[in-house]
C-alpha cells in the first residue's frame, strides 16, 4: 500500500507537470495573434455566440488588429477554450458556424486559466486542468477568420462530429420544445441545453443522475444488445451453422455488450460515471473470456483504479464519489442477500415447469422487492456523502426515482436513441413521444419539488462527522441479524440537525465573495445576516446569485437572510438579486432602486436607502451614510451617485462599504460626515476606477485595509494603476479578489483576514 501510494503520487504529479508545462506565458495575456487549428469538441451555442475547445496546430505571424502584426507568443498551449461572441464592444459581428473536426484560422486573444475562487464553489481552473485546457480567450473580429477545411480526420474528431450530427437531428425534430435539451443529454450526454429552472427541479427531487447518459442507461443498452447477441448466436441466427460449438454464446454476448458500452460511452463524452460502468463491464467480459471468476469487489476496484490512473483529477468532482459510492453501497447491501428463493418443497432446479417452483408472478414480486431494497439502500447509503458534497438531501428522492427510473431508463432513453437514428419524419414522431413523456414526468417532479419538506438542508459536515455518520450508515445497512441495526440512524442526528456557525455576540464576520467584476458581501452577526449587493449577471440565466452566493449559503446551512442591500441598479451589483430572492427567504430589501424595479417588486418588503437610517444587531451598529433622501427627486443623477453607502461597527472596529460612489459623492460625504467616515476597512469605491478614491476621501476614511472587488483582467482595467498606487502610497494594505479569491474578515478587538486562495492553496492556482 505504501509503494502504491508513492507511485500514485508521482504518477499524478507527472501528469500534472505535463499539462502545466504548456501554460500560456503571462507576457502573452491580452495579445492578439492568429492561430490555425481544429474545433476539438462539441460546440455550445447560446444567445450571444458559441463556445468551443480549439486544438492549436500552429501560430501565424501577423493577423493583428488595425493592420499591425502582433508578436508571436513564446508558447501557445495545444488546447485552448474559445468564445465567439455575436457582439463585440457594441459592434455586431458574425459568429462562424463552427463544427467539430473543422480546421479554422482565427485571430484570438488569450489569457491564463482563471475562475472565481470561493468556498463551496465550482473550481473552474481545476476543471480546465482536467480538460487539458491551459488558456482561455475569445475570437476577435478580423478578416483573417475563416474555415480552412470542412473536416480533419481523427478518432476524436469523428466521435465529436457524430455527436454533433445526432444533436442536430434531435433539435431539428424537436424545434422550440422545452425539454429537447433533456433528450440531447440522454443521447449524447450534452447537458448544457437544459434550463437552470429544470435543473433545480431535477436536483431537488434527486433524479439528476438520470438526466444524462448514466451508468444505469449504459448497462441497460449494453444488456439489451448482449441479450440479442446471445439469443441469435445460441440459435445460430436460426440456421444450422451450430455457432455455439465454435464459440460459447456467453462470450459472444460479453463481447457485444462491452463493444456497445464503449460506443455509448464515447457518445456520452467519457464522463466519470460512464467510465466506471464501461470498465466494470470490460472487466466482467475479460474474466468471462479468460474463464475466470470475477468477484464484484475486484470488478469495482479495478474500474476505480483505471479511472484514477487515467484521470487523477476525477476525485475532485462529486460525480466520481457518487458514482462509485452508489455502486459500493449496492454491492455492500445486496450481494449474497437478494437471490430468488424457491417455494417451500421445491426441487433444487429452478424450473418454472416443475411443481413447487416460483411462478412468474412470484418472480416478478421478488424482483420488485429486490429493486425496492436496492433503492432503499442507495437512498440511505448516500445520505452522508450527499450532505458532504452538497449540504442537502432530497427527502422525496425515493418516490421521484420510483417514477423516474423505469420511465426514463426503460422507455424514454430507448425511444430517444432509436428516434435520433431514424429518418426525420419518423424521428419526429418517436422523439416527440419521448419528449411528451419527459414533459409529463417533469410536471410530476415539479409537484414533488414544491412540497414543503422536499429537500432537507444542513451545513456541510466536517470530515470527522462524515466518517462517523458513514460508519453508522454501514451499521444500518448491515445484514439481517446484525445487532441493533437501527442504532445507525442515531449517528445522523448531529449531521441533519446541525446549525450554521455564527460569530460571538458583539463580533461580525464579513465574506467578500469573488464574483468577478462586481460586488457581493455577506455580513454576519451572532443572530443576523445581511447581503450587501449580489454580484454580476454572467448571461441570460446565469449570475453570481445562482453560481456563487446560493451554493455558499446552502453549504453553510443558511436558509434565510434578515436583509439584503442592493446599492444601485448596475448589473454588476444587482445581477444576482432575483436569484437570491427566489432561492431563499429574505425579510427585507434596502435599495436605491425605483419602486417598479423587478427586484423591489420581488421583495417581501422593500425600502429605499437614505442617509440617517441605522439599526443594531447583536451589538453591531449599521448606518446608512448615503444617499440623501432628497436625491431621489433628481432624475439627472446616475445610479452610481445614489449608491447605498453602509458603515458597520463591531468591537471597536469598522468597515465602510461605499458601492460605486464617485468623486462628487465622496466630497459630499467628506463635507457632511467626515468624522463618521473613519473606518478600519474600506470596500474600495467603484472597484478602484479613476473617478473615485480621491485623496481627501481616503484621508477622511483612513483605512488600514482596502478591499478591491474586481474581475481578472476586466475590460474596465479596474483598479486603475494610479488609484491602486494611491492606496499604496498611503500605506494601506491592498487586497484584490481577483488575486486572493474570496476574503473572510473577522471583526472583534482585532481584524483577522483570510483569503481563499491561501487557505485552500492548489498547485493549479499558481500564477
Amino acid at each position: 500500500m505504501l509503494v502504491g501510494a508513492i507511485v500514485g503520487f508521482y504518477w499524478a504529479a507527472w501528469l500534472a507537470h505535463g499539462v502545466l508545462s504548456s501554460q500560456l506565458a503571462s507576457a502573452d495575456e491580452g495579445r492578439d495573434f492568429t492561430v490555425i487549428g481544429t474545433v476539438d469538441n462539441l460546440p455550445y451555442r447560446f444567445a450571444q455566440g458559441a463556445r468551443f475547445n480549439f486544438a492549436v496546430e500552429r501560430v501565424l505571424d501577423g493577423g493583428g488588429a488595425a493592420g499591425t502584426p502582433p508578436p508571436v507568443p513564446a508558447r501557445v498551449p495545444p488546447r485552448i477554450a474559445l468564445s465567439w461572441y455575436a457582439g463585440f464592444r457594441d459592434q455586431v459581428t458574425e459568429v462562424g458556424d463552427v463544427q467539430p473536426g473543422e480546421r479554422w484560422q482565427l485571430t484570438v486573444r488569450l489569457q491564463r486559466p482563471h475562475g472565481n475562487a470561493n468556498e463551496y464553489g465550482f473550481d473552474y481552473e481545476a476543471w480546465l486542468l482536467e480538460q487539458g485546457v491551459r488558456a482561455t480567450g475569445y475570437v476577435r473580429p478580423h478578416p483573417a477568420n475563416r474555415r480552412l477545411d470542412s473536416f480533419v480526420f481523427s478518432a476524436s474528431n469523428l466521435i465529436e462530429h457524430g455527436r454533433a450530427a445526432l444533436r442536430a437531428r434531435i433539435l431539428a425534430a424537436l424545434p422550440d420544445k422545452p425539454y429537447a435539451g433533456v433528450i440531447v443529454a440522454l443521447v449524447v450526454g450534452d447537458q448544457r441545453g437544459i434550463d437552470q429552472s429544470d435543473w433545480k427541479v431535477f436536483t431537488n427531487t434527486g433524479i439528476g443522475h438520470l438526466v444524462s447518459i448514466s451508468g444505469l442507461h449504459i448497462t441497460m443498452v449494453a444488456g439489451l444488445f448482449a441479450l440479442a447477441a446471445f439469443t441469435l448466436w445460441r440459435h445460430s441466427f436460426f440456421t444450422r451453422a451450430q455457432l455455439p460449438l465454435l464459440l460459447p454464446a456467453q462470450k459472444v454476448a460479453a463481447l457485444v455488450g462491452a463493444a456497445v458500452a464503449l460506443f455509448y460511452v464515447l457518445l456520452a463524452g467519457f464522463g466519470v460515471p460512464a467510465q466506471r460502468t464501461l470498465y466494470m463491464l470490460i472487466v466482467v467480459a475479460v474474466a468471462l473470456w479468460l474463464n475466470r471468476i470475477a468477484s464484484v469487489s475486484h470488478v469495482l476496484c479495478t474500474a476505480l483504479g483505471v479511472v484514477v490512473l487515467l484521470d487523477p483529477w476525477a476525485v475532485l468532482w462529486p460525480g466520481f464519489w457518487l458514482s462509485f459510492g452508489a455502486v459500493a453501497v449496492i454491492l455492500y447491501s445486496t450481494v449474497g442477500r437478494t437471490t430468488l428463493r424457491q417455494a417451500r418443497g421445491a426441487p433444487g432446479a429452478a424450473d418454472a415447469s416443475q411443481p413447487g417452483a416460483p411462478t412468474w408472478g412470484a418472480r416478478c414480486w421478488q424482483a420488485l422487492r429486490v429493486g425496492a431494497h436496492t433503492q432503499y439502500a442507495v437512498t440511505l447509503g448516500l445520505v452522508p456523502l450527499t450532505m458532504l458534497l452538497f449540504g442537502q438531501v432530497s427527502v422525496v428522492s425515493p418516490l421521484a426515482n420510483a417514477v423516474a427510473i423505469p420511465l426514463i431508463s426503460l422507455v424514454v432513453t430507448p425511444l430517444a436513441l432509436v428516434g435520433s437514428m431514424l429518418p426525420l419524419p419518423m424521428a419526429g414522431f418517436v422523439l416527440g413521444l419521448a419528449h411528451l413523456l419527459v414533459e409529463w414526468l417533469t410536471i410530476c417532479l415539479q409537484w414533488f419539488s414544491g412540497l414543503r419538506f422536499a429537500v432537507w438542508r444542513a451545513p456541510t459536515p466536517p470530515l470527522w462527522l462524515f466518517c462517523w455518520t458513514m460508519f453508522g450508515t454501514l451499521w444500518l445497512l448491515a445484514p439481517r441479524g446484525w445487532p441493533a441495526r437501527w442504532l445507525g440512524l442515531a449517528t445522523w442526528i448531529p449531521l441533519l440537525a446541525a446549525e450554521p456557525s455564527h460569530p460571538d455576540p458583539g463580533r461580525m464576520t464579513v465574506t467578500a465573495f469573488d464574483v468577478g467584476q462586481g460586488m457581493a458581501l455577506l455580513i454576519e452577526t451572532s443572530h443576523h445576516r445581511l447581503l450587501y449587493d449580489t454580484g454580476p449577471s454572467y448571461g441570460p440565466e446565469i449570475n453570481a446569485g445562482g453560481r456563487v452566493i446560493l451554493p455558499y449559503l446552502r453549504a453553510r446551512g443558511i436558509a434565510s437572510l434578515d436583509g439584503m442591500i442592493v446599492s444601485h441598479s448596475d448589473a454588476d451589483h444587482s445581477g444576482g438579486a432575483l436569484s437570491v430572492l427566489d432561492g431563499l427567504r429574505v425579510d427585507w430589501v434596502l435599495a436605491s432602486l425605483m419602486t417598479n424595479h423587478p427586484i423591489m417588486e420581488a421583495a417581501r418588503r422593500h425600502v429605499r436607502c437614505a442617509a440617517g437610517q441605522a439599526w443594531t444587531w447583536d451589538g453591531v451598529r449599521f448606518e446608512i451614510l448615503h444617499p440623501l433622501g432628497a436625491s431621489y427627486a433628481d432624475a439627472s443623477l446616475k445610479p452610481n451617485a445614489r449608491g447605498c453607502t453602509l458603515k458597520i461597527t463591531a468591537g471597536g472596529k469598522s468597515m465602510l462599504l461605499a458601492g460605486d460612489i464617485e468623486a462628487l459623492q465622496e466630497s459630499q460625504l467628506v463635507l457632511r460626515d467626515r468624522e463618521r467616515l473613519r473606518a478600519d476597512v474600506l470596500l474600495v469605491p467603484h472597484h478602484g476606477s479613476g473617478t473615485s478614491s480621491t485623496p481627501d476621501f481616503l484621508q477622511a476614511v483612513n483605512p488600514a485595509v482596502a478591499v478591491f472587488q474586481v474581475g481578472y483582467r476586466n475590460r474596465y482595467q479596474h483598479p486603475k494603476k494610479e488609484v491602486y498606487e494611491r492606496y499604496g502610497e498611503l500605506q494601506i494594505q491592498r487586497l484584490r479578489t481577483d488575486q486572493t479569491g474570496a476574503l473572510t474578515l473577522d471583526f472583534g478587538q482585532t481584524i483577522r483576514i483570510a483569503s481563499y486562495r491561501e487557505t485552500h492553496a492548489r498547485y493549479w492556482y499558481g500564477r
